[in-house]
């Protein structure tokens, strides 16, 4: 029988100090995690790691995904989701197209995604991996990224003013976590990661009142477990719900495994 972890993070606020000044207030990211940990235990999971606002860590997180890898052998599937901001640091070791690469904002820094890479280089081969992301990782630091105002709901996105503060206050310390870092094309991922994102690299994700939208959508089309397609299926469908303003992105990294793509999702 194969095993099946599940690992949880949803930031309803961050760590001023770090963010000069930033608090990074949403409303529906803790529910997410919770709905998002109970569609899980459903599926027969069991919880790794249930990290909320305060308790969602750098060293939470890699603490829990290192576990998970010396755990997990072939034919596991570990679900990761993450509910919270998006955001962005210098790209320094040449690896992104636009010279920026996308975070992941955690209480006390941002994880960037060349740890989260990483990261996937630790799972043996075979290792199934989904990670459910309901964040923006906007593409571009130019378009403005400002809090929505009188009621609307908020972009879950760092604004630019403070990407642009936080890169000023640490750059010298994302520098050294980049340099310590090899680049995504430079690591061997013998695991198979795949991500179903809350949008594109160019579009935000949105909160929302219980849910962020992303996640909203995924429960209705999950329906408790009467979908019945495939991981590119429950994508589409997820996507014809949602605005077209945010189109959830599907990608995979690390060796390539079309018959676990073919099931059904949260399949273990």
């Amino acid at each position: 029988m194969a095993t099946g972890l599940s690992i949880h993070l949803g930031l309803n606020h961050v760590d001023p100090v770090h963010y000069e000044g930033w608090d990074g207030a949403l409303g529906a990211c803790e529910s997410d995690a919770r709905d998002m940990c109970a569609l899980a235990k459903s599926q027969g999971f069991s919880t790794a790691a249930f990290l909320l606002s305060d308790e969602a860590t750098s060293a939470a997180l890699a603490q829990s995904l290192r576990s998970a890898a010396r755990q997990l052998v072939k034919g596991d599937l570990l679900l990761l989701t993450y509910s919270g901001h998006g955001g962005q640091v210098k790209d320094t070791n040449g690896d992104e197209a636009d010279r920026m690469d996308e975070t992941w904002v955690l209480y006390d820094r941002q994880v960037i995604d060349d740890e989260l890479y990483a990261m996937w280089g630790r799972f043996k081969a075979g290792v199934r991996i989904l990670v459910l992301s309901d964040s923006c990782h906007s593409g571009t630091i130019l378009r403005d990224v400002s809090p929505s105002r009188n009621g609307a709901p908020r972009r879950r996105a760092m604004p630019t003013e403070v990407v642009k503060q936080v890169q000023k206050a640490h750059a010298r310390f994302y520098r050294g976590i980049q340099a310590a870092t090899p680049s995504g094309e430079k690591l061997r991922v013998r695991a198979t990661a795949l991500l179903i994102s809350g949008c594109m690299d160019n579009q935000y994700s949105m909160d929302g009142p219980r849910n962020g939208a992303y996640t909203a959508a995924l429960k209705r089309v999950w329906a408790g477990g009467k979908f019945t397609g495939n991981y590119r299926a429950f994508r589409d469908r997820i996507a014809s719900l949602m605005d077209p303003s945010q189109t959830p992105n599907y990608s995979v990294v690390g060796a390539p495994n079309p018959v676990f793509e073919a099931q059904k999702p949260f399949t273990i």
